[in-house]
């Protein structure tokens, strides 16, 4: 029976046959050297699908298996999230943009652009790879698999020599911080520190660990002209750097890829078919153990505002809720489902939208900024469906406009019957002004002198979701499921809008001292997910003159 050709596997499929994939490998090589005009057509196959090369010919290495009963080096076997990062790369290739990679750590991020690498030199006559981290160690130290350069030659070496560039011989041409093709003139070569990018025109441009420079400043200078394709990959480093920048004003990869800005591709650690929630809370009792709760925020969570103080809704807590419904066992949701719609006011905004019944969120969507509110305003209702719901709107702004639209929609029959739309206002007065913050409690203070406004007031009872939800799934606490919030692991844009949930800071005005928030600090853009997510938890309707809350 003929093997199967290895590609990218889901969780369901992990781990990898890997004898099959030899036994694959060794029967194509032997009809390489029996069939004239195979091995010419393979090539030609390769060389635009590179994520078939890579499953199929190249070896990695992890030393962490030796000598426990698994081998060290191993068929590169991609998992489908590095395949998707792979598709994305020569997307970006094709339309000369730039594109960003933020990593938990250890997804292999680096090993699949060190692949990409590979390929592009053996198979894209004439390229020119570049290469740049921090520290020239980090780039290449001979005999050290965690630089970037022998993760390459480790590539290299362990091709089938069928694959091999005429002519090649590793001693001449695989060098420090420089790899030549002497068939077809393609390189790869590396720089380090404020040289990045001094190393002349390039194909492509790997900014690795790019979060963690210097100088950054100085190197966007530099690779401006050099290439029209540089991909930042790194893990998490605070907020306000040139990374962090490049990444809020950047579009989350959807599978198409724009040339208008930054295209930023997202490696949360659940994509990786070996890490669950065990492996999870694992590593995270042992970084609060050794007081490394706040590197492991950063560099497993991807959590931005790790460091900084008054995050409203804290990064951990929005992970406990992801498929909270399946960790506490959940009965299904009941009720009417609420909506909210955020209404983009700026020209590189979008609208956003946030559907949810009791606890859980049913669904996420964002929108392009329309000149017409009354566009969006048709997406959304048609969005919706039939189906009974409550949407709640950003009145204020261009969202005035939603209440004309959707009033002209149910005059002329096109509104379904059963949505009903209210207006809701941030800047409005707080609900239930006159009751204590804390039910009961006599010393606690009242709605009005706690929260500056309704935006306060409705964050604060999310972030009170996110706080219950995180006991319950930590601390086995027991909640009613209607107190709770549960994010589905399969729901689009769920990365996005946990970024933007731990964004919003909190802190006193200066002149009230009551709470108030901020959505948007210093670096960061108008969450607009997660607005939606805040007006859809705490919903309200009638006019702001008259505002009553809408039991959930």
């Amino acid at each position: 029976m003929t093997p199967s050709p290895p590609r990218p596997l889901s969780r369901e499929e992990w781990p990898p046959d890997y004898v099959s994939v030899w036994a694959w490998r060794q029967h194509m090589l032997r009809r390489y050297r029996e069939e004239d005009g195979l091995f010419a057509a393979a090539l030609k196959f390769y060389e635009h699908n590179p994520v078939e090369f890579i499953c199929h010919w190249m070896d990695t290495y992890d030393p962490r298996k030796a000598g426990r009963g698994r081998v060290a080096r191993m068929p590169f076997i991609l998992f489908e999230r590095q395949a998707d990062l792979i598709t994305c790369i020569y997307q970006l290739l094709d339309a000369e943009a730039d594109g960003l990679v933020e990593k938990a750590r250890d997804m292999g991020a680096t090993w699949v652009a060190a692949g990409v690498s590979v390929h592009l030199w053996l198979l894209w006559d004439g390229s020119s790879v570049g290469w740049g981290s921090r520290k020239e160690q980090l780039v290449d130290k001979i005999g050290d698999p965690d630089s970037i350069f022998e993760k390459i030659r480790i590539l290299i070496k362990n091709l089938p020599p069928v694959f091999l560039p005429e002519g090649f011989a590793a001693q001449q041409h695989i060098s420090y911080m420089k790899i030549m093709n002497p068939e077809t003139g393609a390189t790869i070569t590396g720089e380090a520190g404020n040289n990045i990018g001094r190393g002349g025109r390039k194909l492509i441009y790997f900014k690795d660990e790019s979060a963690h420079y210097e100088r950054p400043e100085l190197i966007e200078a530099a690779l401006g002209d050099n290439t029209r394709v540089q991909i930042d990959i790194s893990s998490v480093n605070g907020m306000g750097n040139v990374f962090h920048r490049r990444r809020e004003s950047g579009r989350e990869w959807d599978g198409e890829v724009t040339t208008e800005t930054t295209n930023v591709f997202v490696m949360d650690w659940r994509d990786h078919p070996e890490k669950n929630d065990e492996w999870y809370d694992r590593r995270r009792k042992k970084a609060q153990a050794e007081g490394l709760l706040h590197l492991f925020a950063q560099e497993v969570d991807r959590d931005y505002s790790a460091a900084v103080d008054g995050v409203v809704i804290p990064a951990e807590w929005v992970n406990s809720a992801v498929d909270a419904h399946v960790k506490l066992g959940l009965p299904p949701p009941e009720g009417r489902r609420i909506a909210a719609l955020d209404v983009a006011d700026e020209g590189g905004d979008t609208s956003a939208l946030t559907l949810r019944q009791s606890y859980m969120m049913l669904d996420l969507h964002e929108m392009p900024r329309a000149d017409d509110v009354g566009v969006t305003t048709r997406a959304v209702v048609s969005r919706l469906g039939l189906e009974a719901v409550e949407l709640n709107y950003d009145s204020i702004g261009i969202g005035s406009g939603v209440k004309q639209e959707t009033n002209r929609l149910r005059e002329e029959s096109l509104l379904p019957e059963n949505m009903n739309v209210h207006p809701w206002a941030a800047s409005a007065s707080v609900i239930d002004p006159e009751k204590r913050l804390i039910p009961g409690d006599k010393n606690s203070p009242v709605n009005k002198d706690f929260y500056q406004n309704l935006k306060a007031q409705a964050w604060w009872q999310l972030r009170s979701r996110f706080e219950k939800t995180h006991k319950a799934v930590t601390e086995d606490v027991h909640y009613e499921p209607s107190e709770l919030i549960s994010i589905p692991r399969d729901l689009p844009m769920r990365t996005k809008l946990m970024k933007e949930l731990s964004q919003a800071t909190m802190s006193q005005a200066t002149s009230t001292l009551k709470l108030k928030i901020d959505k948007s600090p210093d670096g960061t853009k108008s969450p607009n997910l997660a607005d939606s997510a805040v007006m859809a938890y705490w919903p309200v309707r009638g006019s702001m003159y008259n505002i009553f809350a809408l039991a959930s």
